[in-house]
């Protein structure tokens, strides 16, 4: 077996093992929806809709979803509980498409931006900085050279989780001092990344949600400020956003993307939460593909999003 076969099964292994939670409430539940019936009727669209509800998939993604099986069901006759498992699978599958998601498994940058500009936003507790010193390890584990920019500066206690996981991925990490002015560590942060060669360029910024004109107001000096030595970065705005507090996900997701254009998502925690289902949720509302999803503690358990594998975990018994 070849390396990448290897690091393939350890990866849907971390992805079932991750998903234990949300596949057991999510199967169980879609189990007991179609349970001794052979056709699609009534009933058993009205206890698919609690099923996807209950799995924190959320209100306006559960009814997309149940109309499309509706209209699927008028063509077609299934007569096995596993044909109709079949049909909500695909069902579910096509709306992630629809949303950009990819069957992408690597760390990789587009061809032609170097360094690759990251800005990486969210609440205080989402598992920001993880992922940032997550994503560094996993770039750098491809190949990468990687920069830090600690430019989250009103709280000390952040730059200094970022300068340990710097040293835990063994890259560089431009800080300033406390209080200082976080867009010029953005700038600081990517012109050294230009200078020295840098492949992928992750600017860390504050979490904060209190003031969400203070927050805008921020995001879009910081994003200036480095347009001055990268005309257009950020190359990607990666919305961080807790897993495990279901619909709290979606409401933290209305708050950023209303002030700054977000353009990828991850989702950590995953493994520690049964809400899971929230994914596709927050996927559908927003229509910003989910990139990269956190399935363990661990430094390695960061994964690129694949929407048939992620699907593909969800059902499997």
């Amino acid at each position: 077996m070849g390396l990448f076969s290897f690091f393939t099964k350890e990866k849907k292994e971390d992805l079932d093992k991750g998903l234990e939670k949300t596949k057991e409430g999510f199967l169980g539940r879609i189990a007991r929806a179609v349970a001794g019936k052979s056709k699609i009727d009534e009933e058993v669209l009205d206890n698919l809709e609690e099923a996807l509800v209950s799995s924190d998939v959320g209100l306006n993604t559960t009814i997309k979803i149940i109309k499309r099986i509706e209209e699927r069901a008028a063509r077609d006759k299934y007569v096995s509980t596993a044909e109709m498992n079949q049909l909500i699978r695909e069902e579910i599958e096509n709306l992630l498409a629809e949303n950009k998601n990819t069957d992408t498994e690597n760390f990789e940058t587009p061809p032609g931006q170097k360094p690759y500009v990251m800005m990486v936003v969210g609440v205080n507790g989402a598992g920001k900085t993880t992922t940032i010193g997550k994503l560094a390890h996993q770039f750098k584990n491809n190949g990468k050279k990687v920069m830090l920019g600690a430019a989250d500066t009103f709280r000390a206690a952040a730059v200094d989780q970022l300068e340990v996981w710097a040293k835990r991925s063994d890259v560089e990490m431009i800080r300033g001092q406390e209080n200082a002015d976080p867009a010029s560590v953005a700038f600081q942060a990517v012109e050294r990344g230009v200078s020295s060669g840098a492949d992928v360029v992750i600017i860390d910024t504050a979490g904060r949600l209190h003031n969400r004109v203070d927050l805008m107001n921020e995001l879009t000096k910081i994003k200036r400020v480095m347009q001055k030595v990268i005309p257009d970065a950020p190359h990607e705005v990666l919305l961080v956003l807790d897993g495990s507090t279901g619909q709290n996900a979606i409401e933290q997701a209305k708050h950023f993307t209303a002030a700054t254009q977000v353009t990828a998502l991850a989702i950590t925690k995953l493994d520690g939460t049964a809400k899971g289902g929230v994914v596709l949720g927050i996927s559908d509302q927003f229509h910003i593909p989910v990139k990269y999803i956190g399935v363990g503690e661990a430094i390695d358990k960061l994964q690129v999003f694949n929407k048939k594998l992620f699907v593909e975990s969800l059902f499997k018994s």
